[in-house]
C-alpha cells in the first residue's frame, strides 16, 4: 500500500478547522474532493518538515509549502474539484483569485496583524497561549513580521510609513470586493452551482476567520456580517465539511470517525525538536538573566581561565 499524503497545518480555533487561511485553504480543498490526507494539526511550525505551516509530505513528490502548489498536486492525483468547470469558469476562477489576492488578502492582514488592538487582544494572545513554551515568547512577533513583509509586497515597501491613508485605503476597496463577491455568489449554494471548486476553498478560507474571530476592533468584519448570503455560505460549508465545531471531533468521539486520519502532533520530528525547544529555553534563561541584572558580566584581570569564560558568555548572549 502506497504511503499516505500527509497534511502538516496550524491547529483549529474560533469555531474554525484551522486558525491559518492557507491551511484552511488546503484542508477545505482536500474536503471537497475528498483526498485521503493524513492530517497532522499541530501549534510548533518545527514540527513540519518543512518548518513552516502548511506542508505536506508525500512519496514522490517530496515536501511541498506552498497551499497553491499543494492543491495543484491535489489535482494531479485526480482529486480535482475544478473538473467539470468551463473553460470561462476556469478563468472566471483566476481572476476571482486574483482580486481576492489583491484587494482581500491585505486587509486580513491588516485587521489580524497591524491592528495594534487586534494584535495585542486576539492574535498575539491566541498564538502566544498556543504555541509551546519557549517559542511562545518570540514566534508571534516573528510571525507579525513575516506578515507585514508580505503586507508590503503587495502593497508596496513604503506602504506602512502613513497607516492611516493605507488604512483608508485597503478598506474601500476590499469592501467593494466583499460586495462583489456576495453579487457574484446571489443565492448560489457554491460560486459555481450546487458542486464546490477550488475558488470555494480559497474565498472562505479568507472570509471564515474574518467572520468567527472575536475581534475587538470589528469594523470590517461588521462590513461582512452585513452580507448575510456570505455569512451562510461559510456557515453551510463549516456545517458540511467540517460537521464537528472547528473540524476535530469532541474528546469523546474516537479519531477514527473524522475519516480523515487527523492527529493533533506528529512525533517523527520528536527527538529534534526537543532538543531545539532545550536550548532556545536555555538561550531566553540566559537572556533574561542579563537584561534583569539577575546574571551580570565584570570583566577581570586577565588570566586564561577568566578570558574563556567571558567570551563563552558573549558568545551566548550573541546568539540570543
Amino acid at each position: 500500500m502506497a504511503a499516505p499524503m500527509e497534511l502538516f497545518c496550524w491547529a483549529g480555533g474560533w469555531g474554525l478547522p484551522s486558525v491559518d487561511p492557507d491551511c484552511l485553504a488546503v484542508l477545505t480543498y482536500a474536503r471537497f474532493t475528498g483526498a485521503p490526507l493524513k492530517v497532522h494539526k499541530i501549534t510548533n511550525p518545527w514540527r513540519s518538515p518543512s518548518g513552516t505551516l502548511p506542508a505536506m509530505k508525500s512519496q514522490d513528490e517530496g515536501i511541498i509549502s506552498d497551499p497553491h502548489q499543494i492543491i495543484t498536486y491535489l489535482r494531479k492525483q485526480k482529486f480535482n474539484a475544478d473538473y467539470d468547470l468551463s473553460a470561462r469558469q476556469g478563468a472566471d476562477t483566476l481572476a476571482f483569485v486574483s482580486l481576492l489576492q489583491e484587494k482581500l488578502l491585505p486587509v486580513l492582514i491588516h485587521t489580524f496583524w497591524v491592528d495594534a488592538k487586534n494584535y495585542v487582544e486576539h492574535t498575539r494572545k491566541w498564538y502566544a497561549e498556543a504555541i509551546p513554551f519557549p517559542l511562545n515568547f518570540f514566534l508571534p512577533g516573528r510571525m507579525q513580521k513575516q506578515q507585514l513583509e508580505r503586507l508590503q509586497m503587495v502593497c508596496g515597501e513604503n506602504c506602512l510609513e502613513n497607516e492611516d491613508e493605507l488604512e483608508k485605503e485597503l478598506y474601500h476597496e476590499a469592501r467593494e470586493c466583499l460586495t462583489l463577491f456576495s453579487q457574484r455568489l446571489g443565492r448560489q449554494k457554491f460560486f459555481f452551482g450546487d458542486s464546490p471548486a477550488s475558488l470555494d476553498a480559497i474565498v472562505f478560507s479568507h472570509l471564515a476567520p474574518l467572520l468567527k474571530a472575536k475581534l475587538p476592533n470589528a469594523k470590517f468584519q461588521q462590513h461582512l456580517k452585513s452580507l448575510p448570503n456570505l455569512c451562510n455560505y461559510c456557515t453551510s460549508i463549516l456545517s458540511l465539511y467540517f460537521p464537528w465545531d472547528g473540524g476535530d471531533p469532541p474528546p469523546n468521539v474516537p479519531k477514527a470517525a473524522t475519516g480523515d486520519g487527523s492527529d493533533n502532533e506528529e512525533e517523527p520530528y520528536k527527538r529534534r525538536n526537543q532538543i531545539l525547544s532545550v536550548l532556545v529555553g536555555v538561550v531566553a534563561m540566559i537572556g533574561y538573566a542579563l537584561l534583569t541584572g539577575i546574571v551580570s558580566i565584570q570583566k577581570q584581570a586577565p588570566s586564561s581561565e577568566g578570558s574563556r569564560a567571558i567570551a563563552l558568555e558573549e558568545e551566548e548572549e550573541e546568539e540570543e
